[in-house]
């Protein structure tokens, strides 16, 4: 067992945890996670809650109890993950408090049926602040088009949020100036702006993924040349835009105001081809100032075969540019790519939503009291 995992901290990446469920919380597993394996957040999408709460593991009572209540489904849902991230946030806590708020963070998603709707993204953000009530959350709002003034409303309301679903360059930029333009707003209001913290998670495999399928069915030796190559050009390349944003008047002008960076997130770091080394997104993403969210397998892959040799991403801009114009020059369509990413990403997120729908009625029926 190498100590990769302490390495990789030590060169500035915050570990998080892409998973929640009620029995990792109750079964003490979460705490040893932030104990020996360097877990200083956790992060949770409607697929994760779907899985959790179809397997029934430790739900069983809150559901009974609901169902008593003869609550809305959609109420369920939410009473029941609320639930969990409350109590994920109060384990994190001392993480939280000794890292100045900036780890120790639960994100939860806003409804993904809201992807496209500004104002209900709006309140229902401000809805689950509410009820989770605990300073280290994160509020995750999906990096649409919609999604954006979103994002700026809810920063400037003093909310932190998690920006989650970007794929295209253009779109990270977008959301790192709806970043400022709230951080801008809070100013305004007068709300301090040292307690605003935000994350952009940037997705990485499944460019990897769609790309890969497009190289294959070129067939050349140049397409099977620039396999495995696009997900991390494109994730360097967030990454300089990030250290351009983040060195401009503009920020200079909030940072003096006491604001934080947008940390990028390395999202969807678990590898989904199989003749890829199991820590690639982990091992060649290494930067200071990001969070890589890890699937427990990734955890644990990186834990006893990560690879950490320092910094990986800073130098390598001119080469990953180079893939992606390579690419480019064999007719694969970058902005073509990343908008059916998008689009694939928010539909993945309903449809898991309208799974935990389903499951959740079913089980609120089960366990519904007889009349009498």
């Amino acid at each position: 067992m190498t100590d990769a995992l302490k390495r990789l901290s030590d060169e500035g990446v915050a570990i998080w945890l892409d998973d929640l469920s009620r029995k990792r919380i109750t079964s003490g597993n979460l705490a040893e996670l932030i104990d020996q394996q360097h877990v200083v957040g956790v992060t949770t999408n409607p697929s994760i809650f779907q899985k959790a709460i179809s397997s029934g593991d430790g739900y069983e009572q809150q559901v009974k109890d609901l169902a008593a209540r003869k609550v809305t489904v959609d109420e369920a849902i939410r009473m029941i993950t609320t639930a969990d991230v409350r109590d994920a946030a109060d384990i994190l806590r001392p993480v939280f408090d000794s890292t100045g708020g900036q780890d120790g963070r639960v994100s939860i998603e806003v409804d993904p049926r809201l992807a496209h709707q500004t104002v209900a993204t709006v309140a229902e953000a401000k809805q689950l602040a509410w009820l989770v009530d605990r300073p280290n959350t994160l509020i995750k709002i999906p990096a649409t088009k919609a999604g954006l003034p979103a994002i700026t409303e809810v920063i400037g309301l003093g909310i932190s949020v998690n920006v989650t679903l970007i794929f295209s360059l253009e779109r990270y930029r977008e959301v790192m100036d709806a970043y400022l333009a709230g951080l801008e707003k809070a100013k305004a209001a007068g709300l301090d702006l040292s307690l605003i913290r935000s994350v952009a998670s940037f997705f990485v495999s499944r460019v990897d993924s769609e790309i890969d399928k497009r190289l294959e069915k070129l067939g050349t030796q140049e397409a099977k040349a620039l396999k495995g190559k696009a997900a991390l050009a494109n994730a360097r390349l967030a990454y300089q835009a990030y250290e351009e944003v983040f060195s401009s008047d503009r920020w200079a002008a909030l940072d003096k105001a006491g604001a934080n960076k947008q940390r990028p997130l390395w999202a969807s770091t678990g590898v989904k081809d199989p003749d890829y080394k199991d820590t690639l997104y982990v091992d060649e993403l290494v930067a200071p100032g990001t969070v890589n969210t890890m699937p427990e397998a990734t955890l644990e892959a990186t834990a006893a075969r990560g690879e950490i040799t320092g910094d990986t991403v800073r130098g390598s801009y001119a080469s990953a540019k180079a893939d992606l114009d390579a690419l480019a020059q064999l007719g694969i369509s970058y902005d073509d790519v990343v908008q059916l990413l998008e689009d694939e990403g928010v539909e993945k997120f309903e449809a898991s939503w309208n799974d935990l729908l389903k499951s959740t009625e079913a089980e609120l029926k089960r366990l519904a009291p007889s009349e009498g």
